[in-house]
């Protein structure tokens, strides 16, 4: 069993606890595939297809053919609708279509796990002991981003929804506010660093441990 020594801070960057986390909450193992899978899923859901042109089929105009095929000297045309003419139809139109792709609950929870686990392994997951404000300040939520050296793109998790946190980090470039269950791979990812709360730290924990439980379980009715 393959443990991971964590320190908390408080909002003073000054240390307060530790935490050791058990690897096998989170999967035990980065599952990269899945990783990989997860985040193509999340960027293809974030595309808008609704490009679209007209092809030679929806543009006005007469199906006739300009003029003979032989004898006048000129190339040969077909209709004025043809690619080729001002006015006519795209030869290879774009049509609206669904970019979107799709994951069991299941492996997008495996996915999500590995994304932590790799934050863990790269030492960019910091746990702070709790993360509050009276009202909404981003100079305050700077500060404390400063006092826990995060000087690269931060995702921060927290318990549940805080209205005067997200609105003190809505203005700072590349910070992203999120309760625990709405985490999933393509944000953890798409950030440098990770923030937890302890709260929302030992949820995701606690959750992990007792999934893994659940599915040793029914693998031991199974045998």
């Amino acid at each position: 069993m393959n443990m991971i020594e964590l320190t908390i801070y408080n909002t003073d960057g000054k240390e307060v606890d530790s935490l050791k986390v058990d690897e096998s909450a989170l999967g035990g193992v980065v599952r990269y595939p899945l990783l990989k899978q997860a985040i193509v899923m999340y960027h293809a859901n974030k595309r808008v297809g609704t490009a679209a042109t007209k092809s030679r089929g929806l543009v006005a105009g007469s199906t006739r053919k300009i003029y003979r095929q032989k004898g006048t000297g000129n190339a040969r045309a077909g209709t004025r609708r043809t690619g080729k003419r001002v006015g006519g139809g795209v030869i290879f139109a774009k049509v609206t279509r669904d970019f979107s792709k799709s994951m069991p609950k299941k492996q997008r929870r495996l996915a999500r796990d590995s994304a932590i686990l790799v934050k863990l392994f790269g030492n960019d997951v910091v746990v702070v002991d709790m993360l509050s404000f009276e009202k909404p300040k981003t100079k305050d939520f700077v500060r404390v981003l400063g006092n826990l050296k995060i000087d690269r793109s931060c995702l921060v998790a927290i318990g549940d929804y805080d209205e005067n946190l997200y609105m003190s980090a809505r203005n700072i470039p590349k910070v992203a506010v999120m309760p625990v269950a709405e985490l999933n791979a393509g944000d953890i990812c798409g950030h440098r660093k990770m923030l937890f709360t302890k709260e929302a730290f030992l949820s995701v924990l606690n959750k992990g441990n007792r999934e893994q439980k659940a599915e040793d379980e029914i693998q031991d009715l199974e045998i």
